[in-house]
């Protein structure tokens, strides 16, 4: 009998789960005509959904999914519409939430990095853990993450799924387009070689010590006939809440080499990875390694960190470096850059080794985890 699944897409917007929620919607859209979906969407957000079956529908919900507000008056929402099944796509599992639903952990970063240890982040342990524990399935999008809930909230294996996600079609179906390409340069004045940075500025991410490594590689390379005006642009949001960030820009005395751009489409953000002479991604902890991935399709050479996550996404297909040593940050990028023939085999492989992911494999087995879990007595 077709289920009525109720899937949470308020995050839709957003950076990483963003591409998550976009994907994996239009991805079961694709593949499942059997079974019902509502869609639980910010009105401002329903054009996102467009395109999606006939089996889908939106159901408007304006509050955000965090806070008192969202805990008193989400659950009852959800149990108005009557589905077999939620699926909560990131941890933020209101605490009277209706059962049985599905969560998906990205990463544990707001556990294991947070900006205070005060009785507000107890709390939020507390309902971490509790919106785990009481899920009926818990999806990790990588082997690292599911060891991650294993060893530090204590989570049963067996309740474990690890599926992982793939890179936005929109960046693995490029046509190249040399003149659209200089446009959009050219609105952001990109006359330059650069390194790209992109993605949140959060603390985890490493961002400082990559504008240091940064610093030492601009001064090595000073006299170089092609990479003496190399310049690191950063495209990421909540810079604001990471002050260290531009204080080592200024602390390094490389202000005039180092540009922040904030939030840009995906439209945007795909020229600006096939542009860049490299991608950089020294993360100190990473769920997966979406951004990569996403660089890696465009056609950038990837300097990442060799943290166990992202090995998982980028094989072999990456300069690996150890994000707690700056000199090490600086000897992988100068690698991808002076380094000819490293640098075209990384290009190659790292279109290779994006292709190895796809949303229609993500969304099958999402799709299996839903028939399984559902109650087999109800259908709506």
């Amino acid at each position: 009998m077709p289920l009525h699944i109720a899937i949470d897409a308020r995050r839709v917007r957003d950076f990483g789960i963003g591409t998550y929620i976009r994907n994996i919607t239009r991805a079961l859209s694709a593949l499942d005509s059997e079974n019902r979906y509502t869609l639980v969407v910010h009105p401002d957000d329903a054009g996102e959904f467009a395109s999606l079956g006939n089996n889908f529908r939106l159901a408007h919900f304006s509050i955000k999914d965090s806070g008192l507000k969202h805990n008193l008056s989400f659950p009852g929402f959800l149990k108005s519409l009557k589905a077999s099944l939620y699926h909560i796509p990131l941890n933020s599992v209101a605490w009277a939430m209706p059962r049985p639903y599905v969560v998906t952990i990205h990463d544990m970063s707001s556990l294991l990095f947070p900006q205070r240890r005060d009785f507000r982040y107890r709390l939020h342990q507390q309902r971490y853990r509790r919106g785990v524990v009481r899920a009926a399935r818990v999806i990790t999008v990588s082997q690292a993450t599911r060891r991650d809930l294993e060893s530090v909230l204590r989570i049963s294996d067996e309740r474990l799924s690890t599926i992982y996600s793939a890179p936005d079609p929109a960046f693995t179906t490029i046509t190249d387009n040399p003149a659209q390409q200089r446009q959009i340069l050219d609105r952001y004045s990109i006359s330059y070689p650069y390194i790209l940075y992109a993605g949140t500025v959060r603390v985890h991410k490493n961002v400082p010590r990559l504008v240091e490594a940064f610093a030492v590689l601009r001064q090595k390379l000073e006299n170089h006939p092609v990479y003496r005006d190399l310049r690191l642009v950063i495209i990421g949001d909540e810079l604001s809440k990471n002050p260290a960030v531009r204080r080592a820009v200024a602390h390094s005395r490389i202000e005039s080499a180092v540009r922040f751009l904030g939030f840009v489409s995906i439209e945007t953000l795909r020229v600006f990875y096939s542009s860049a002479e490299a991608f950089a991604f020294p993360t100190l902890y990473e769920g997966f390694g979406l951004a990569p991935l996403e660089a890696m399709a465009c056609g950038a050479p990837v300097v990442a960190s060799d943290l166990p996550s992202l090995v998982e996404a980028v094989g072999e297909a990456a300069e690996l470096v150890s994000p707690d040593n700056v000199f090490d940050i600086e000897r992988g990028l100068r690698e991808v850059l002076l380094n000819t023939e490293r640098r075209e085999w990384l290009k190659e492989a790292g279109r290779v080794q994006a292709q190895r992911f796809h949303w229609e494999s993500t969304a099958q087995q999402v799709l299996a985890i839903y028939r399984e879990v559902a109650p087999k007595n109800l259908s709506n």
